[in-house]
């Protein structure tokens, strides 16, 4: 892994370890999650559009590109900022997986 992706890795696992966890706990927001592994299934399912163990070997950190790893970190910036919908891409994933309400 290079510096750049090792960089935006480490992130991706900031914001989705401790920043929206945290931001849910607030519970200012009307969140459908608050657990670190359940914001990191709707990010990766989001970049690949699909179910991410389709696409990537566990851990998924340590087999993301750039590219992917970009538009991870992305996407949890925009959750964060309230740009995106997170009641939407959690159904979203839910419904890839089999498991839709």
């Amino acid at each position: 892994m290079t510096k750049e992706i090792d960089d935006l890795v480490s992130a991706y696992l900031h914001l989705t370890k401790e920043v929206l966890p945290a931001l849910a706990r607030k519970g200012r927001r009307n969140w459908p999650v608050s657990e670190d592994h359940c914001f990191q299934r709707i990010i990766l399912d989001h970049i690949f559009g699909g179910v991410w163990y389709d696409y990537l070997d566990r851990p998924a950190y340590k087999s993301l590109t750039k590219d992917q790893a970009q538009r991870a970190v992305k996407l949890c910036e925009d959750i964060a900022d309230g740009h995106k919908d997170l009641q939407k891409l959690n159904q979203q994933s839910l419904i890839w997986r089999g498991k839709h309400r």
